[in-house]
C-alpha cells in the first residue's frame, strides 16, 4: 500500500451511530483518512464528487438508492473507485447481486477490527475481498451459473413471457399475444422459474423486478 498520503474514504450507511463508530476506527488505522459520509446512495454520489475518495464503504439495504444501486450507478460512469459493502445482509441474493454490480468486496459487520482492516488493505492491493461466512456461497453460484445475470440468462422470448407475467395474463392470453401455442407457454414459463429459482410465476416476476430483468 502506498505510504506517501492515506486512502481517503466515504462511509455510507444511514444508521447514524453505527456510522460514528466506523469513522472513528477507520480514522484511528494507520494509513486511512474517512473524508466524507452519508446517509444514502442518493447523498453518496455528491458526497464522493467533492472528496475524491479512493475507497467508499457502502450499506447494502437503505432507503431510496440501495447499496447495490449506487454501485451499479458509480460503476456506470466508469468510475475506477474501490467499492466495498460493509453489511449485515447473508442475502445470497445481495451478495451475488452486488458482485454482479461491480463490487471490490463483501464485508459483514460482524468483522473484527483487525479482520476488517486487513481486507481493506487487500482492496488496496487490487485484490477483492469476501467475509470468509460467505464464501462458499459465492463457490456454489460460480458453479450453477446464477452469477451471471439474469437478464443475460433469460432468452428474448422467455422475457416477453415474464412480461406477460408480470401484466397478469393467463397462458391462453399470453399465447395469444404472442401467437405461440399454450404449450409453447408452459415451457417458457418453467424455463424461466428454472433459471430464476423460484417456485412459482408470482415469485419469478418479484425475483425480475429485483434483478431488473424486465427494466
Amino acid at each position: 500500500m502506498p505510504t506517501d498520503r492515506p486512502a481517503r474514504i466515504v462511509v455510507v450507511d444511514d444508521h447514524g451511530l453505527f456510522r460514528s463508530g466506523l469513522i472513528t476506527l477507520i480514522d484511528s488505522m494507520p494509513f486511512y483518512q474517512v473524508v466524507g459520509e452519508a446517509e444514502s446512495g442518493e447523498q453518496a454520489l455528491q458526497v464522493i464528487s467533492e472528496s475524491d475518495p479512493d475507497l467508499v464503504l457502502i450499506d447494502v439495504n437503505m432507503p431510496g438508492m440501495g447499496g447495490i444501486e449506487l454501485v451499479r450507478a458509480l460503476r456506470e460512469t466508469g468510475d475506477s473507485l474501490d467499492l466495498v459493502m460493509l453489511t449485515i445482509s447473508r442475502q445470497e441474493e445481495d451478495l451475488l447481486g452486488a458482485i454482479r454490480a461491480g463490487a471490490d468486496g463483501y464485508i459483514l459487520k460482524n468483522a473484527e477490527p483487525d479482520e476488517l482492516k486487513e481486507m481493506l488493505d487487500a482492496v488496496q492491493a487490487d485484490q477483492s475481498v469476501i467475509s470468509p461466512e460467505l464464501t462458499g456461497a459465492v463457490f456454489k453460484a460460480v458453479r450453477s451459473g446464477r452469477l451471471e445475470d439474469p437478464a443475460d440468462i433469460l432468452t428474448a422470448r422467455e422475457k416477453d413471457v415474464l412480461r406477460c407475467l408480470a401484466d397478469g395474463l393467463t397462458t391462453d392470453q399470453t399465447a395469444e399475444k404472442l401467437v405461440i401455442s399454450r404449450n409453447t407457454v408452459k415451457t417458457h414459463v418453467r424455463h424461466i422459474l428454472e433459471k430464476l429459482e423460484v417456485s412459482n410465476r408470482a415469485e419469478a416476476v418479484s425475483v425480475a423486478i429485483k434483478r431488473g430483468v424486465l427494466a
